[in-house]
């Protein structure tokens, strides 16, 4: 294992902002996380556990401890199917999100096409249930292999270990921080058609005579989010942001209905679609928060000194260039703020804020 000091964490973040990390560990193996998080609790040393550093706010100030970036590798199918005819995939969490999406199209396998393009690695993806354009990552996973910090054991979770919800599980809730993601199963549709309910994709492929196949399904979800930024291309401005920095809401039928009346006094017609299953919650339907960020006065190419809002889309914070983690908090505190007053919706950030516990 290899242990740096003062590693400046702003390059290896998609928001290209940030201080240093006191200590550096980039591991490969288990062996390597067992070693690293040993070497954090001797020393009483802060511990963060860095992916594809996809969805990070990092403090300017940086990270006081031990940043260990989690890159344990592979991609390995596994023989035979399960018991429902699906095919098994051991990922390791260091792996890029998009080439696994890309093997798994190769290979005809169907569950997360409408999920390429999305930066970062497998590791990240349960911890936030990763979703897009009506996927998400919870409905593949079988199970996903962890370190446990509080016993020092590798153990197997099954998917409803994890408490999956929108945008939400238990590495991110109430269990944030116990665990190390080293590998992640999902089980895909060997031969399975693409999932095209969503309406830009409806909309990309309306007037074909026959149905788009996977291979065209995930072409086609990377075009829609390059042309809303949110596809990482080298030298386009909009693309030094978290991504999609806050959550759609996901409000009760009298919360939508509150909001709808809102919308209507305005002139407005709310955008919005039935929310995936949530738990306490029989009935619930899911509001852009892109359309709220704009109808509260924020739109596209909308600027504030050396941050601001993307070209492409109202729901990206961008680095305009040499900009700070406390720009980027002003700008989203101004955000929430508007939105609330306006809309009586309060909007959640979406990234990690590291170094910056404060910040939501």
């Amino acid at each position: 294992m290899l242990l740096q000091e003062n590693v400046s964490l702003a390059p290896l973040t998609t928001f290209r902002l940030g201080g240093p990390a006191r200590f550096f560990v980039e591991a490969k193996s288990v062996s390597e996380i067992e070693e690293a998080v040993a070497l954090a609790q001797a020393r009483s040393l802060p511990l963060f556990v860095l992916g594809g550093g996809s969805n990070l706010v990092v403090a300017d100030s940086g990270w006081p401890g031990l940043v260990l970036r989690v890159a344990i590798p592979g991609i390995e199918q596994r023989p035979g199917h399960d018991d429902e005819g699906r095919v098994l995939f051991d990922v390791g969490a260091g792996e890029s999100w998009d080439r696994f999406v890309s093997h798994a199209v190769v290979a005809r396998c169907a569950g997360v096409e409408c999920l390429s393009g999305i930066p970062g690695s497998v590791g990240g993806t349960p911890v936030q249930n990763v979703g897009a354009y009506g996927q998400e990552v919870s409905q593949t996973i079988e199970s996903v292999e962890v370190f446990d910090r509080k016993d020092g054991q590798v153990r197997e979770l099954c998917r409803e270990a994890c408490g999956f919800t929108y945008r939400s599980s238990i590495f991110n809730t109430t269990e944030r921080e116990r665990f190390v993601i080293l590998r992640v199963v999902y089980a895909l549709r060997p031969g399975g058609e693409p999932y095209i309910g969503y309406a830009d994709l409806q909309r990309h492929f309306e007037g074909r005579e026959t149905s788009p196949n996977l291979a065209e399904t995930r072409e086609a979800v990377r075009h829609i989010r390059a042309r809303k930024g949110m596809l990482i291309v080298a030298g386009d401005p909009d693309c030094q942001s978290a991504g999609s920095f806050f959550k759609n809401p996901v409000l009760s039928e009298a919360q939508h209905e509150d909001l709808q009346k809102r919308a209507a006094v305005k002139g407005l017609h709310l955008p919005s679609y039935p929310a995936l299953p949530a738990r306490n919650m029989e009935t619930s339907r899911k509001v852009s928060a892109a359309w709220l960020v704009e109808k509260s006065g924020f739109a596209r190419g909308y600027g504030f000194g050396r941050v601001g809002i993307s070209s492409k889309h109202a729901l990206a914070i961008v680095n305009r260039g040499g900009a700070t983690a406390a720009e980027v908090l002003t700008l989203k505190d101004q955000i929430q703020h508007r939105v609330e007053e306006i809309w009586g919706v309060r909007l959640e950030p979406e990234p990690v804020f590291v170094g910056l516990q404060s910040a939501s």
